[in-house]
């Protein structure tokens, strides 16, 4: 019979060495969000967006200065650049670019594509920002009240939420963007974005919500003497941050291309303050002659819903992998 020794006691683990650096074979402490960056940062689809949305929104805010440097603002006429003969068609190759014309001018007008661009980047983004940003207020908290008070209050804000997705928003829009004329259009498109696009993810934010109060922990809360918006902003709400955060970033490239359509439609921002859609929409005309005219912001308007996309998606995949089969 084989004797078996027991020690007498089991030595205890390795300390961190003196870096600071934990002992081999051990765990690192990460925490969900370093987690969720380290799987970010794993997926070539979503590193390539992050690296065009984080310049797209440098290019936004340095806009001012790019157009200095550049040595154009986006109302500037340049009669040099465009030949009167032609119906005035840029000069040279390419719709115009030169060294004094970096993307080339538009037609007739002259006016530096280079400026245009990268001012309407600030517009195109200030205003899909903004109206995500109200759009994900307004949805999280009517969400998250209808989700955690349900009975009547759930009833109401539910009929509220189907109330508002069975408008035809787009004719809405366009309807109140052509009879409103002396408003700002920039805070104007912001507000009626964001009233027609808040229901969607009040959707989402309710059903977390009711999968999330019944759980120990808000139990536990509620039990300690807890009041509702302790438990809502303790409990809750970082608890359905993550489907928030993923809902968001699929909603940015929705408002760019509603933006854009708006001022295709010429009932968005208007001269001379550029913008993407209606740069696009003024290039039709030219298309055939001036492609280049055309294809300059249809380009950035592209690589900017394609990078929030692509963000969007992985974020969904990480932070709420259950969202794909809802």
């Amino acid at each position: 019979m084989a004797i078996v020794t027991v020690p007498d006691r089991v030595p205890p683990p390795e300390p961190p060495d003196s870096a600071g650096k934990p002992a081999p074979g051990a765990a690192p402490g990460y925490g969900p969000w370093r987690l969720a960056w380290r799987q970010l940062s794993r997926r070539p689809a979503a590193r390539f967006g992050l690296v065009v949305v984080a310049l797209l929104v440098v290019t936004a805010v340095s806009a001012p200065l790019l157009s200095a440097l550049g040595g154009w603002s986006p109302t500037e006429f340049d009669q040099t650049a465009v030949d009167p003969y032609l119906g005035g068609l840029p000069l040279g190759p390419l719709g115009g670019i030169s060294p004094d014309h970096w993307l080339g001018v538009e037609p007739v007008t002259g006016r530096d594509l280079f400026a245009r661009v990268v001012n309407g980047a600030q517009v195109s983004l200030l205003i899909s920002l903004s109206a995500t940003a109200v759009v994900v207020l307004a949805g999280t908290a009517t969400g998250i009240a209808a989700g955690y008070f349900g009975g009547r209050t759930d009833a109401v804000l539910s009929r509220l939420m189907d109330l508002t997705m069975s408008f035809p928003s787009l004719i809405f829009m366009i309807a109140m963007m052509s009879v409103a004329q002396d408003v700002n259009r920039i805070f104007l498109m912001t507000a009626i974005i964001g009233v027609f696009g808040w229901p969607g993810i009040a959707r989402v934010v309710r059903g977390e919500t009711l999968s999330v109060k019944h759980r120990e922990y808000v139990e536990a809360a509620r039990v300690g003497g807890s009041g509702a918006w302790r438990i809502l902003g303790r409990e809750i709400l970082p608890n359905v941050a993550g489907p928030i955060i993923a809902y968001t970033t699929l909603l940015i490239p929705g408002m760019i291309s509603t933006e854009a359509a708006l001022s295709y439609l010429g009932v968005g921002v208007r001269p001379p303050t550029p913008s993407w859609g209606q740069m696009i929409a003024d290039s039709v005309a030219f298309y055939e002659t001036d492609p280049m005219y055309f294809i300059i912001p249809s380009l950035f308007l592209f690589l900017a819903v394609l990078a929030f996309t692509l963000l969007g998606d992985a974020l969904r995949d990480i932070l709420d992998p259950r969202g794909g089969r809802r």
